[in-house]
């Protein structure tokens, strides 16, 4: 077992381990940690617990010290180094004619590198950009094209319910949503009511889906061989919240319907998306 204290370095952003090394921290403390990326400053959404070792990546490092009130007043600085650098970064994008578009800057901690995200439709020969940047600011710079569902995480917005973003709001990584979600929850295919702001599949799609998948587990599909208390037929529509299906039994012209407690399938079918589905959406997923 190791100590471990959780750090987020975004409001809604992934959570990283580090070792307390002694130290007793609380939620919301704001602490100088070592990363990747260079020094930085997160919060604690995570405090002092023991976990499995195999849930560590090694190797594990220390925080450096809690924040303090200078550390603070350094934050305020680079955040006004990156609203001044946006500015700058934007007027040069248009004096290279490049086709990009500037989402956000982030200056590390402690000055040792911008990062500039941005978002193109295609691959951007930005290297001259890089340079003029680099001799604006005397520092490290770093371009990254990200794509529409980062995008939306990081500017936010309102979603087609009427609340923020899931993104931008509570999702610390983004889940995997397919085509297929869509179909088995019987959404209709039209992109404009199964896709967000974004363009891309609503990401709650996936909220839903477990339960979806056991129910599916236990209902007839459509096209599905069942036997009725009234004899054999075929199902030709199931809801699969309320339980209902319409049969179709054999030598009937009509349709009947049964709980989905009082058939007993003989042969089921299957959902699946077809070639056009997959060709039509296939930008969405």
């Amino acid at each position: 077992m190791t100590e471990i204290i959780g750090v987020r370095f975004k409001s809604v952003g992934k959570v990283y381990y580090f070792s307390p090394d002694g130290e007793s921290y609380s939620i919301g403390d704001r602490v100088i940690v070592e990363t990747a990326r260079g020094i930085e400053c997160g919060e604690v959404v995570l405090c002092n617990k023991l976990v499995e070792d195999d849930r560590i990546v090694p190797p594990l490092k220390s925080v450096i010290r809690r924040a303090s009130d200078a550390d603070f007043l350094q934050i305020e600085k680079n955040r006004l180094k990156e609203k001044d650098a946006f500015g700058i970064c934007e007027k040069k994008i248009l004096q290279y004619k490049l086709n990009m578009k500037l989402v956000d800057v982030e200056c590390t901690f402690d000055n040792s590198k911008l990062l500039f995200y941005f978002t193109s439709e295609n691959r951007v020969d930005f290297r001259e950009l890089v340079k003029d940047l680099a001799s604006v600011f005397h520092t490290r710079i770093e371009l990254r094209q990200i794509g529409v569902r980062d995008e939306a995480k990081m500017l936010g917005g309102l979603g087609i319910c009427g609340r923020p973003f899931c993104c931008s709001s509570f999702l610390g990584e983004f889940q995997p949503v397919s085509i297929k979600m869509a179909k088995e929850q019987s959404l209709s295919l039209n992109p404009t009511k199964i896709s967000g702001t974004c363009g891309r599949l609503m990401c709650c799609l996936k909220y839903e889906q477990d339960g979806y998948e056991e129910l599916l587990r236990l209902t007839p599909k459509v096209g599905a061989i069942v036997e009725t208390p009234s004899g054999k037929g075929t199902v030709t529509d199931a809801n699969l919240l309320t339980g209902k299906l319409h049969v179709r039994l054999a030598g009937s012209e009509g349709d009947t319907v049964f709980e989905r407690s009082q058939v007993k399938i003989i042969k089921d079918s299957h959902i699946r998306v077809n070639r056009d589905e997959l060709k039509a959406l296939k930008d969405l997923e």
